[in-house]
């Protein structure tokens, strides 16, 4: 069974655009990255498939339930990461845990406990006195101390040191391996190549890609890097390389390397491609 699924979905804010035909499915026990810039639909996407906002025609179901009429079952059984971590005022990080608990009736006090640990999270000290790193573990531990069926992290490791990420990504990992569904939506490339299974990129409210992130890695595109007494010319080639062969022995090389690209390359060279 897929975790998420949509077909056609789509929204707009008035006139201007939100997402378009979004078909997108993720299978159950997935790390899958969701790839795009800022703007491009990805928070929108998630805010449908939460049921926070209504697309105007589509699809969407979430761990096998309908969005809309099932919202309540599905908030019950998902972990939610907003981008933006805003809390009440004059409430203590424990309160706010608690409440995040109370809300789903569950008692979460041990794992809420194991989990400040390992994030190095003050419990006592009030929201508004915290940092934007520190804000980002609050709303960690709240997505993650009801060990959920599964997580949807909308930028989550934004304003995290780099040790944080490193731990926040170690208990991904785990929750990953015991069977949840991690869904991660990020413009930080280096996050999607290095932790999930597969991505999809989106570019002006559409899906243009999905596919492993292995196989993106392994693309034909090849960061080619070529020195001639005039100087060094590098950049992305995807193509016949016989073509690449035949270009480059016209010329008068002194060095010369052809590289896989990274990721990032892969992807930005995927949106030029389109803009062409």
């Amino acid at each position: 069974m897929n975790a998420i699924e949509t077909r056609g979905m789509t929204k707009y804010y008035g006139k201007n655009r939100g997402i378009l035909d979004m078909d997108l499915q993720v299978e159950e026990g997935d790390f899958f990255g969701f790839i795009g810039p800022n703007g491009a639909g990805k928070s929108t996407t998630i805010r449908c498939l939460l049921g926070l906002i209504t697309p105007e025609r589509g699809e969407r179901r979430v761990l096998g339930m309908d969005c809309g009429r099932e919202k309540k079952k599905i908030l019950a059984r998902v972990g939610y990461m907003p981008s933006e971590t805003m809390f009440y005022g004059g409430m203590r990080v424990s309160e706010v845990i608690a409440m995040a608990a109370g809300l789903r009736r569950a008692d979460c006090r041990q794992e809420a406990k194991r989990l400040c640990e390992r994030l190095e999270l003050d419990t006592g000290r009030k929201v508004e006195e915290l940092s934007l790193g520190n804000r980002k573990k609050v709303s960690i531990v709240c997505a993650m101390q009801h060990r959920p069926n599964l997580y949807i992290l909308d930028e989550p490791t934004s304003g995290l040191d780099p040790l944080m990420q490193q731990e926040f990504f170690r208990i991904l990992r785990e929750r990953s391996a015991e069977g949840a569904t991690i869904f991660l939506s990020s413009h930080v490339l280096g996050e999607i190549q290095e932790h999930c299974r597969h991505a999809g990129i989106v570019r002006e409210g559409r899906l243009i890609r999905v596919s492993t992130v292995e196989s993106l890695r392994k693309s034909s595109a090849k960061r080619v890097t070529a020195t001639t007494a005039q100087g060094k010319e590098s950049y992305l080639y995807k193509g016949d390389i016989r073509e690449l062969i035949r270009r480059l022995g016209e010329q008068e090389l002194t060095d010369l390397t052809i590289t896989e690209p990274a990721l990032e390359e892969i992807v930005m060279h995927y949106y030029e491609e389109k803009e062409k």
